[in-house]
Formats: C-alpha cells, structure tokens, sequence
C-alpha cells in the first residue's frame, strides 16, 4: 500500500500552475491529496491531475478567525488520514498546514519557499510577517527555498537554522516542461501572422515582459528604460503580457500614460498560453524586485530568448551575464536602459547562442529532473522511517 502524501497551497491556482502536472507523477509512487480552498476549483484541479482533495478555507490575507477554523479543520483532516508528508506551498498554506501536521503528529512536515513578500515590508507589518515565517519554519520538520539566494536570505532574516534548509536540485518548485516550451512549435507564417495582428516589423528590437504588470516586478523602470530607448531606436517594441493589478501595487501615473499613449509599448493582458508572445521577442525584460525561482526566466530560455534580469535571488542563478543574458541592480532605471541598448549592440552575436540558451535549460531545469530530484528527497525521507 502506497504512503500517503498532502499537497498544500492557499488557492487551487497555485496547484493549478506552480505545481503543474507534479501531482499526476508523484500518484505513480504516493496517494496524493491535494488541500486548498474554492472546492469548486481544487476538484477541478484534482481530476485534471487524477489526485484525491480536501478543501479548506485559507485566505491570502490576515484573518484570526478564519484562520483558527482552516487550522482546526486541516488538523482533523491529518489525524484522521495520518499521512508520512505533508508539504505545503505559499505563505498562508504554509502557516497553516505546519501547524496542523505539527499538531496531528505528521512525522515529515515540509515547506517550499518561493519567494519572500515580506522582503518589501516595513513596520509592524513586518515584524508581524517575520514572526509567521518563524512559526512556520520552526513547525515545519525541512524547508526547502526554491533558489540558493533565498537560502542565504532566510539565514541572513534568522527565520530557523541552516540545517533545516535545503534547495533540491538546481532550484526551481516544478521545473520546466521543455517539450511544451519549445520554439519549433511554431511556423514562420505562425509568428508572421502574430506580429502582423500587434502591428510588428520584421526588424523591430521587441522586447517582453511576461508577468503581473505592478510596482514590484520593476514596470516602472522598464517603461521608462523603454521610453527613452525609443526615442533614439524607433525600431524597438516593448511587449507586455500580463493583467495590471492597480489595487495591489500600482503603477506609477506616468506608467500608465506612456504604456496608454505610446505605440510602440503593446499590452495584451493576461495570456494563458506565453509562448507565441515568446516566438515573435528578442529579450526578455524582467526587472523585478523579488522573486523565488522565476519560472519567466526559465520559460524564456527554454524558447531561446536571453534575459536582461534584477540581480536578485533566483534571476542571477539562471542567468549567467553575457551567456544567456545580462544581470543589473533591482530599481535601478539606468543600469537596465544600458543592458538594453547592449542588447541591441550586439544582437548578431546574441542570436548565434540561442541554442546554447535553451540547451542550458534542458539540462538543469527540465520538468522531469525537478521532479525525480524531490522524489529522491521523499524516499530519503521514507528510509529514515523505516
């Protein structure tokens, strides 16, 4: 009989996309159940990825009260399944689902973190957060950051000890799927058709972003990098793929002017399929404050495009400067417009390493070799029961 494993995030999305296909692989070797909120969604996600689930409703903010039901519900759940691990994903669920397998005697208790919020916080705010993250790390039996920076962050933060941290393989939470991000998936007429509908030359410098269009990802930079670039290289296209979320971290008003009345600046809101948008770009763009282990960047160098990227944690481990792209200071408009025009300096010679990009991702974060590297960490884990 298989042991049981519990698979944990806040919202079904998170299951939906952060652990895309990972559930379906580790039901070959475990009896998975999969725990979030919104039922309607997690059974949806449950039969897409062929897992048993348990709904809980968790919330992406502070609520006490909600809190203390979601908690007394998840340990109940985990009494009564008694299952070997319990790993949980995102702050919340994190909080939460330690807590509860703490309580209820899990005896392998794990938390993946992939990324920090708190990092932009001040204040009590802060204190407040900080005081979570312990809680979580000091219920929890192994946390696992999803990068080697985010390692030295929590160490550097005083969250737990160094050796309850490990980062499993090369990083990543799932890796990526390298047969699905593949440039060959699309025909010259395909990506001629694409950027004849968003008003592209064929010898235009396009530029991509793909991710939420706030503060924190380095938009505002970007914008104004990109606003006078243009003005010198009238050839150049700044293309944005993702919603604007204006009630979480807005953008500046001048943002939001020159994305409305510049021409050369395309917004298409949210996409779920990325990888035309990719097809028809030269660079990626990603300028963010903060990240765990993007999965943009990896994307991106699985469909060959470079990245001009914030050295931060996670970015400045993929990205290797002037092999598959160029690393600059996080907030720091300057130093990304100078990326930029290096870019189009040398793009003749960009182009020649674009296989070299996509092989680099091939082999060390490959969706099969993320996945067979925390089933390793499982069976360890197994062993030390027996």
């Amino acid at each position: 009989m298989k042991n049981k494993l519990i698979r944990i995030t806040t919202v079904p999305l998170s299951l939906e996309k952060l652990l895309e296909h990972q559930l379906k692989f580790m039901q070959q070797h475990y009896q998975v159940t999969a725990v979030s909120a919104d039922e309607p969604r997690l059974k949806e996600v449950g039969k897409k990825e062929g897992v048993d689930v348990f709904s809980v409703e968790l919330t992406r903010q502070i609520t006490p009260v909600a809190d203390l039901k979601a908690l007394f519900k998840l340990y109940r759940f985990l009494k009564k399944e008694k299952p070997l691990i319990v790993h949980s994903h995102t702050p919340k669920a994190g909080t939460i689902g330690m807590l509860a397998a703490k309580l209820a005697g899990v005896p392998h208790r794990l938390h993946t973190v992939a990324g920090l919020p708190l990092m932009e916080v001040t204040g009590k705010k802060r204190q407040l957060l900080n005081l979570v993250e312990k809680v979580t790390y000091a219920c929890a039996t192994r946390v696992y950051p999803n990068s080697f920076g985010l390692k030295e962050i929590i160490i550097k933060e005083n969250f737990c000890t160094a050796n309850k941290l490990k980062v499993i393989g090369k990083g990543s939470t799932n890796g990526i799927n390298t047969d699905y991000f593949n440039p060959e998936h699309f025909t010259v007429s395909e990506r001629q058709s694409l950027k004849m509908e968003l008003n592209i030359k064929d010898e235009d410098q396009v530029f991509i972003f793909v991710g939420r269009l706030v503060g924190d990802k380095g938009i505002n930079e970007l914008v104004a990098a990109f606003k006078i670039l243009n003005k010198d290289l009238p050839d150049s296209k700044l293309l944005l793929v993702g919603d604007q979320e204006q009630e979480l971290d807005p953008l500046f008003p001048d943002s939001m002017e020159e994305i409305k009345n510049n021409p050369d600046i395309i917004s298409v809101g949210y996409q779920a399929d990325v990888r035309p948008y990719f097809a028809i770009s030269d660079v990626l763009a990603f300028p963010s404050y903060r990240e765990g282990f993007p999965n943009v960047v990896m994307q991106a160098g699985a469909m060959g495009l470079p990245s001009i990227v914030s050295d931060i944690n996670g970015c400045n481990e993929i990205i290797v400067e002037n092999k598959n792209g160029w690393i600059v200071p996080p907030k720091n408009m300057s130093a990304l417009l100078d990326a930029m025009i290096k870019f189009v300096n040398n793009k003749a010679e960009v182009d020649k390493l674009k296989p070299d990009i996509r092989n680099t991702i091939v082999d060390l974060y490959g969706q099969k070799a993320v996945w067979d590297a925390i089933l390793a960490e499982y069976r360890a884990l197994e062993n030390k029961n027996v």
